[in-house]
């Protein structure tokens, strides 16, 4: 007997929770529609669901998120680095506390090597036909982050090779959700073609109607809730195969209709999240201004603060960081973290002088300064002015608009090309191709839990 079992996903929403009300209502109607002609359906979600850039994520600590997954009866999810490496430990180990679905991820545990008691390696769910699909679950193994965090994160394919192991005479259908990204999933595809569906995250890539290796169907929603993934699996229930396999999106934008159900309980969280968030943590008598193309006292301040927080000889960060100024008088945790919403670490990091010099060299250029950073955990528009605490710059800008550095003062001495100087600065630096010499560095140490928010915190509430 021929049946149709119906996927529905969502990945990397990031808390772009102004998408979510036509989600829910999408999902609740097309699954209400499908059980009416008695056909079967799924939902799961890829990861990177939270994102603490939005307040309502910030003050709860990803709960309301997985109040809403479970609002739309979720299936299933694994998780994103967002949840794994943004939350404190004790959060993370509590963020599912009232999830009313499964938490599947097979490559994570406590520095013990114990398993966390909300985590499943794998889930194996019987069907309405009686035929078995196994739901596996894998996230991106950022191992230093992890361990700095008090967990444990393993290779991802030699635990997709485990639990395969596991499934492979329990179950009919495989279905992995993976938080690797696309480069990872082609390559999971090719060194598993037991597995029947991989969904998809991380790099936010959309395939609109799937994409195919090795027999294996990919299928992956963008980001932010820009669309939602539907994946169709024709069964037969008598031989318990797959005779066919689909997959397309669809767009939210093109969505008329919202759920009321989670407008009200945003609008909610909304309220108690800003109450939460107003509370007082300093007060300073003049206004801190950031302005990104020139010096400026704000980000002077929060290069000072990852120099004394990481205990570092020299303190960097780039201006555009701070999204505005702080007014004077009451600053609260809601203001910080309007300023300042990105999910970015302090890290020191030793540097040789010459490495130090060609940093300053290139981040005072026009381009750099100018350039529009994507991803790696940055909300903000551009790249900006480079602060320093520790380091004094003389400059100029030449006729042909170049500027040109005269001399570069660490601590008031020479710049002396092959000592090694310690720096605190941010670990978005260890990401992406900014500044190779900072990316490729052996010797790094993140601090974590912290975000930069808090280090502002911490240095204005001394002040």
């Amino acid at each position: 007997m021929r049946e149709t079992l119906h996927l529905f996903h969502t990945n990397d929403l990031h808390s772009h929770f102004e998408n979510w009300p036509k989600i829910a209502q999408y999902i609740e109607t097309k699954r209400n529609e499908l059980q009416k002609k008695k056909e079967e359906s799924l939902v799961f979600d890829i990861g990177d669901h939270v994102d603490r850039f939005h307040m309502i994520s910030e003050a709860t600590f990803g709960k309301a998120n997985i109040e809403l997954l479970n609002d739309i009866c979720c299936d299933g999810a694994t998780i994103g680095n967002n949840e794994g490496i943004t939350l404190p430990h004790e959060k993370l180990d509590t963020l599912y506390a009232d999830a009313k679905f499964p938490i599947v991820l097979s490559n994570l545990y406590d520095l013990n090597g114990k398993r966390p008691d909300w985590l499943m390696p794998y889930y194996i769910k019987t069907l309405k036909n009686n035929m078995k699909l196994a739901i596996l679950g894998v996230t991106v193994s950022y191992y230093d982050v992890y361990e700095v965090l008090d967990w444990k994160i393993t290779d991802p394919f030699e635990s997709i090779s485990e639990v395969i192991n596991e499934v492979r005479e329990q179950a009919d259908i495989i279905v992995l959700l993976s938080h690797l990204g696309i480069s990872d999933d082609i390559l999971a595809a090719k060194r598993f073609p037991e597995i029947d569906v991989i969904l998809g995250s991380h790099t936010h890539h959309l395939l609109e109607n799937g994409q195919y290796e090795n027999g294996v169907l990919l299928g992956c929603a963008e980001k932010y809730g820009h669309f939602v993934g539907h994946i169709e699996l024709q069964l037969d229930s008598e031989t318990k195969t797959i005779h066919g396999k689909k997959a397309s999106v669809q767009k939210v934008e093109d969505l008329t209709e919202s759920s009321i159900r989670a407008k009200d309980f945003l609008q909610k969280e909304e309220k108690k999240a800003s109450e939460i968030l107003n509370q007082e943590v300093a007060t300073i008598s003049s206004t801190l201004e950031v302005n990104w193309f020139y010096s400026s006292s704000l980000p002077k301040l929060l290069a000072e603060a990852l120099r004394e927080w990481c205990g570092t000889e020299i303190g960097m960060v780039n201006s555009g960081v701070i999204l505005q100024s702080l007014e004077k008088g009451s600053v609260t945790r809601k203001d910080l973290h309007s300023i300042c919403p990105h999910p970015i670490n302090p890290i020191k990091v030793f540097l040789e002088g010459d490495e130090l010099k060609e940093i300053i060299l290139h981040a005072a250029t026009d381009q750099m300064e100018q350039f529009q950073i994507k991803g790696l955990g940055f909300r903000g528009e551009v790249m900006g002015k480079m602060m320093y605490s520790g380091i004094e710059l003389e400059t100029e800008r030449l006729q042909d608009g170049l500027v040109h550095v005269k001399s570069i003062l660490i601590n008031q001495e020479p710049l002396v090309p092959d000592r090694v100087y310690s720096v605190g600065t941010i670990d978005m630096f260890t990401l992406g191709s900014f500044f190779p010499s900072i990316r490729n560095a052996t010797n790094k140490i993140y601090f974590m839990p912290e975000f930069l928010r808090d280090l502002l915190a911490w240095k204005l509430s001394k002040a």
